[in-house]
């Protein structure tokens, strides 16, 4: 395989192309998760499976090419389950308003982008709490990843426990024992390797079936392209959920972003992330294309982080990933054999990686030890990146103003109190 080193951080072709496949498969979970939350709406499954591959492959091509940055982007989990539960089954909206409303929130957005209110939120936030965020969501990712393996199950005293060592828990514990090693050894694609192998294993042990057919033509997207309602969803009753969508997205997509650039080495000596405009507004405008084909709220994913610890740096990484997603609409039958459980323990040693940024955060300061703390605790357990982060960041500006600090919050930081408690509020 060509060997050739990317000019802008040293890495080999063949490791970003390993990134590359490595993310997609920690993250085609979300072709068919996607398509099962959005069809309670009444919205037709197979023409949500094909707009979920093309837009997310689409954007995150889109994100490799322009930003030349190793991120992925797709219907984001959390906002299809607020799009399909809360604003349809729950408040009764149309599924065709509904992605009205998600068209308007991500116009909305470009236009804070544009103007640099994301880009100002981001540098008020102080740097010990962006090190909890990444820390915050590397315990999330690696809970997701014990979830999808079936370790961790819920329990009605305990809220969660651990179950017991089935077959697919030990096929997938079998490909996270195969990661660690190979991470010792310094294997690049430990992460791809070890999903293959649980895939593998699933197989040779009958509990993943061979599929019937290896393509698939039904790729017909005429049942949800461009049945979005915008002039319904202007309604002033509906300023509440269009408010709600656009917090959620806001905070999980900046969490996200911040987490995965210091995990890519995408932070200055400065503190800032160059192309964090450019990744801003095409994560802006992801959420208006897929709006008008036909899906929820398109967002940055923090899956990604599995191709960056795989070594992935540069924009090649999301360039095979994206086209991994396009090629999915014909090879849907294929890669729908891996199971969650085979891609989970990704998850669990992303979380891992992730979690030396705590390192970063000095715990002897409580004016932002305290706040880092309760980032990290309730991004996990709330399930919620833009949950923990109000609660984190309220905290901080309630400890600074009763230190008789307040004159040390930047002014744009303020603003996202404000958001922060009409989160709550709403």
């Amino acid at each position: 395989m060509n060997q050739k080193i990317g000019p802008e951080t040293g890495t080999k072709t063949s490791t970003e192309i390993i990134a590359g496949i490595t993310t997609f498969l920690t993250m085609a979970y979300i072709i068919f998760v996607n398509a099962d939350i959005l069809s309670v709406t009444g919205m037709d499954r197979t023409a949500v499976i094909t707009v979920t591959c093309l837009v997310s492959g689409l954007v995150t091509i889109a994100t490799g090419m322009i930003t030349r940055s190793p991120i992925a982007m797709a219907p984001g989990m959390g906002l299809n389950a607020f799009f399909a539960f809360t604003l349809v089954l729950n408040q009764g909206i149309r599924w065709q308003v509904a992605l009205g409303i998600v068209f308007i929130a991500g116009t909305v957005f470009l236009l804070l982008t544009l103007v640099g209110l994301r880009k100002k939120i981001v540098e008020a936030v102080p740097r010990e709490l962006l090190s909890a965020i990444a820390v915050g969501i590397g315990i999330f990712i690696a809970f997701m990843g014990l979830q999808n393996l079936g370790l961790v199950v819920d329990d009605p005293a305990t809220l969660v426990k651990a179950a017991p060592l089935s077959k697919t828990v030990l096929i997938g514990l079998a490909g996270l024992l195969c990661m660690v090693v190979l991470e010792i050894l310094k294997i690049r694609g430990s992460l791809l390797i070890g999903i293959l192998l649980s895939t593998l294993l699933a197989i040779l042990f009958g509990e993943t079936p061979l599929p019937s057919k290896i393509i698939s033509l039904d790729t017909n997207i005429s049942l949800v392209f461009g049945k979005l309602e915008i002039m319904e969803a202007l309604k002033l009753s509906l300023l509440a959920p269009i408010f709600s969508m656009l917090f959620i997205d806001l905070f999980d997509s900046v969490g996200s972003l911040l987490g995965l650039a210091k995990e890519a080495g995408m932070i200055d000596e400065k503190g800032d992330i160059p192309k964090f405009d450019r990744i801003l507004n095409i994560d802006a405008a992801a959420s208006m294309l897929g709006a008008v084909c036909g899906t929820s709220t398109t967002t940055t994913y923090i899956e990604s982080a599995s191709g960056i610890a795989s070594g992935g740096r540069r924009g090649l990484t999301s360039i095979v990933t994206g086209s991994l997603f396009l090629l999915s609409i014909l090879f849907i039958p294929l890669f729908s054999i891996v199971p969650r459980y085979a891609t989970a323990p990704a998850l669990i040693m992303v979380g891992f990686f992730m979690a030396k940024n705590i390192l970063d955060i000095d715990f002897k300061k409580l004016e932002v030890g305290f706040p880092s703390f309760i980032i990290i605790l309730m991004i996990a357990l709330s399930y919620s990146i833009s949950t923990g982060l109000a609660f984190g960041f309220l905290s901080y500006s309630l400890i600074m103003i009763l230190k008789g600090k307040p004159g040390e919050i930047k002014p744009a930081f303020w603003v996202v109190n404000i958001l922060c408690v009409l989160f709550f509020v709403l």
